[in-house]
């Protein structure tokens, strides 16, 4: 393996990885990880002295939450929310009708909604592919 004398080198080995194996990685464009990146959502881990954004396997990890939560309707704001209340050291510990309890119910309530859509939608093939 090749080494580098400056920090700037992304390598497998280190588990980080430049803004377009992330894209791959996660099947998002450049562009939306670099507005994630400018608003805070997901603030690249380092720079490379060229000024490239570097990122790490917790960047990753939080991506795909965002991803996750991107089909549930939650705004940018609460998207920010949730994964500060992730990341905390009590977001294991947390009982009773705390905000992740509230986001919860909000996401299964979402999740119900996109069930029955798509369940139109299935009644809906259905019906057109009884016509051909």
């Amino acid at each position: 393996m090749r080494t580098s004398r400056t920090s700037t080198a992304v390598s497998a080995s280190t588990g980080k990885m430049h803004i377009g194996e992330l894209a791959e990685r996660t099947g998002l464009s450049l562009r939306t990880i670099r507005h994630y990146d400018d608003i805070g959502l997901l603030p690249a881990t380092a720079r490379t002295e060229g000024g490239f954004r570097v990122f790490s396997e917790e960047d990753f990890e939080r991506l795909t939450v965002i991803k996750q939560m991107k089909p549930l309707g939650f705004s940018l704001e609460e998207m920010s929310a949730i994964l500060e209340l992730l990341a905390g050291p009590d977001a294991g510990a947390l009982q009773g009708v705390g905000p992740l309890t509230v986001f919860l119910e909000r996401a299964v309530q979402q999740r119900d909604k996109l069930a029955r859509n798509l369940a139109q939608a299935d009644q809906f093939i259905d019906r057109l592919s009884a016509q051909i």
